[in-house]
């Protein structure tokens, strides 16, 4: 899932006009599981901005809701004559969610009240860890399931640097070393000898080095235009 925070609430109010009428906009999937953008989150940053402007004597105002997704056409469709009605739309969405807002209703006003951070999953209550980077070429089969150009501090696909040390990287004591773990998992596993195997270098162009990626399923596309 995509972790997200919420923007510090001197900066977002810093991107306020006093006299806007604004709709936080929470986002029903991944920033509502990270606890960053959801309705519950959208309810208490519009608590926060109307006690602010109160307290300033500012006559804006704002309000919360949420929708199901803000990264797809059809829910945004669903709120399109409400969203007009507002002066600023302050999105509790990820980057993607933003960006396709502003794409669906280009006459909007939106601006981001969360900083997007990374893909990974929860391995306690409020603790997320970064397992993705989405670099278009996976090579888990090699590794049975850890990553490499994620976990590894350089990307690396042929082992360990010369800076890991007893099972920990360079970067900090606190940071475990990929490919001791990739090698861990591999002899626990019996399959050592995949990494006899030289791996070329990495095609970055499937990454975002290649620039900003379109992915078309031709056997489930639907063009817009039907």
């Amino acid at each position: 899932m995509i972790i997200a925070e919420r923007k510090p609430l001197e900066q977002i109010l810093a991107m306020l006009s006093p006299d806007q009428k604004i709709a936080v906009l929470g986002c029903g999937t991944c920033v509502t599981v990270c606890m960053a953008g959801g309705q519950k989150e959208a309810e208490e940053l519009a608590a926060l901005i109307n006690i602010y402007r109160k307290k300033e004597k500012q006559p804006g105002s704002a309000e919360a809701f949420t929708i199901e997704r803000q990264c797809e056409f059809e829910f945004i469709d669903q709120v399109a004559e409400r969203l007009k009605s507002y002066d600023l739309i302050l999105s509790l969405a990820c980057g993607v969610g933003v960006q396709t807002m502003v794409e669906r209703m280009p006459e909007l006003l939106v601006i981001p009240g969360l900083n997007t951070k990374s893909m990974g999953y929860p391995v306690a209550q409020g603790v997320w860890v970064e397992r993705c980077l989405g670099c278009g070429d996976c090579v888990l089969e090699l590794t049975q399931g850890i990553c490499p150009i994620t976990r590894c501090a350089k990307s690396l696909l042929n082992g360990p640097c010369g800076g890991s040390a007893e099972g920990k990287c360079e970067i900090g004591k606190e940071v475990d070393c990929a490919w001791h773990l990739i090698h861990d998992r591999l002899a626990r596993l019996g399959r050592l000898a995949i990494l006899a195997a030289v791996q070329p270098p990495k095609d970055w162009s499937s990454s975002h080095h290649g620039g900003p990626r379109t992915i078309v399923r031709e056997d489930v596309k639907i063009d817009r235009g039907e």
